[in-house]
């Protein structure tokens, strides 16, 4: 079975040897053909032909094409022979046993760029496309070449800022990605495997998307099925209009090409991103001190909720912006700043693209009641977690053995070990884990987590639970 892959799509130089035609044939013949939407001929624009006028993106494109480059990074790897680390190879040539230094090699790696201010020369990208790189050149769609200097660049939101000085510029008027609807037609271009201004064109598949790896990086894709491939990150994705909506940064695929899932960056983000950025370098986000999770139905249950929509407060920083506002643990937050949460990612991203001294306006559900918060975005200090070390008392149940923590701030019992097959296997939960509450009922020893445990009705506990630095709830049955 062919395993699905994540790929953040940057061409590597090194693939461009097996020549234009090489990579057509290797796409077309290794992924499946994807499905896309044809666009209806009363939405284009037209074009005279001897015929008569035909319906064409070509209008359209005229404008938008100046406006989007190609990027060309330079770096230095470090690269090792592999026989030099062969044990046989080294005895049998009577090598010297010590460490050979590694040597540098030039890298190269192509990708993608929208003209964002023409009078300015700035240029956005991906961040991964241009990370560690020594230099940077940028290719206008008229041959024209210049180098790049960075002028700042953000890993959370894989987002870079480049600035060229370069005469008559065209640029991407930015449109309002919040207006996008699912189905929507949009247009990605690029430069995939180094074919620059390629055009293809699909529909909004899904917003506010994330990716299925995860992670702890602002996730609120567009997804297209728009072909992107490796080349085109750092290109735009625009509508009908020929407005930037959107900066293609990924796919998701089992060959390295094209299935007809790609995942771009919305303009918002974008805008809020680049002005941090062109201001500063670096994008100065604040914290509010909380930990969210998602809810399912068990716990929306178990919190008397009508339906699984919003963020579950898990953790409350003491001396943070939230705490000072009075958020508690197990308010679930179902807007900010008048816009509907729907899950835990979509308040991350949120929060994520404020600055320090900014305010958010929370709504959220306490004990079946809506309430109004007021938090002005600050840095929350860290919460150091001390090791649960203390003396281990063992107790058998829900197929976990429990330790009393008796040092540090936590209070709680740790899983020291978990029976194979058990309800707390299938549950997630992992040796290391403390358990702090069980059914809303604090615990602190092992007969307080038997005594909660005992009386649980239905044979289900709500457990809230530190992992690390983080804090969770999960419905064990």
């Amino acid at each position: 079975m062919s395993k699905t892959m994540l790929i953040k799509s940057t061409a590597a130089a090194a693939l461009l040897a097996l020549g234009a035609t090489a990579a057509t044939v290797i796409l077309s013949t290794t992924s499946p053909s994807p499905v896309h939407a044809d666009i209806p001929p009363a939405v284009l624009g037209q074009v005279q032909t001897p015929t008569g006028p035909m319906p064409s993106l070509a209008p359209m494109l005229k404008t938008v094409l100046p406006a989007v480059v190609n990027i060309a990074v330079t770096s230095k790897v470090e690269v090792q022979n592999p026989l030099m680390q062969d044990p046989f190879f080294k005895h049998f040539f009577n090598m010297p046993e010590q460490q050979q230094e590694p040597q540098e090699q030039e890298a190269q790696a192509i990708g993608s760029g929208v003209i964002v201010d023409a009078a300015k020369g700035y240029v956005i990208t991906n961040n991964h496309v241009i990370d560690q790189a020594d230099s940077i050149k940028v290719k206008l769609n008229d041959d024209r070449e210049y180098d790049a200097k960075l002028i700042g660049k953000d890993p959370e939101s894989d987002l870079a800022v480049l600035q060229i000085k370069a005469e008559d510029l065209k640029q991407l008027p930015i449109a309002d990605s919040d207006q996008l609807q699912v189905g929507d037609f949009v247009v990605a271009i690029g430069s995939p495997f180094a074919l620059n201004q390629t055009v293809t064109s699909g529909i909004v598949s899904a917003l506010g998307r994330a990716t299925p790896d995860g992670g702890d990086g602002i996730q609120d894709f567009i997804q297209t099925d728009a072909s992107i491939n490796p080349g085109n990150s750092g290109g735009a994705l625009v509508n009908l209009k020929g407005e930037l909506v959107g900066i293609p940064s990924q796919i998701l695929s089992r060959s390295g090409g094209n299935m007809g899932i790609g995942f771009a960056i919305p303009t918002n983000l974008v805008k809020s991103v680049m002005t941090q950025l062109i201001a500063t370098g670096s994008v100065n986000r604040g914290r509010i001190g909380i930990g969210i999770q998602p809810l399912n139905p068990q716990l929306a249950k178990a919190f008397g909720l009508k339906d699984t929509h919003g963020a579950l407060v898990t953790q409350v920083t003491p001396g943070s912006p939230a705490a000072k506002a009075g958020i508690k643990v197990k308010d679930v937050i179902i807007s900010a700043n008048g816009r509907e949460i729907q899950n835990a990612q979509q308040l991350h991203n949120t929060v994520g693209v404020l600055s320090v001294g900014d305010k958010i306006k929370l709504k959220l559900i306490r004990d079946g009641e809506p309430k109004e918060i007021l938090v002005e975005v600050g840095k929350a200090p860290e919460k150091a977690v001390a090791a649960a070390t203390g003396k281990v008392t063992k107790s058998k149940l829900a197929g976990v053995t429990l330790g009393e923590v008796t040092d540090g701030d936590t209070k709680g019992v740790q899983i020291t070990a978990i029976e194979p097959n058990s309800a707390a296997a299938r549950s997630g939960l992992r040796p290391g884990d403390v358990i702090v509450g069980v059914n809303n009922k604090a615990v602190a020893s092992v007969d307080d987590f038997n005594s909660a445990a005992t009386a649980s009705k239905d044979g289900q506990m709500l457990l809230q639970v530190q992992r690390g630095n983080g804090m969770f709830f999960l419905v064990l049955q």
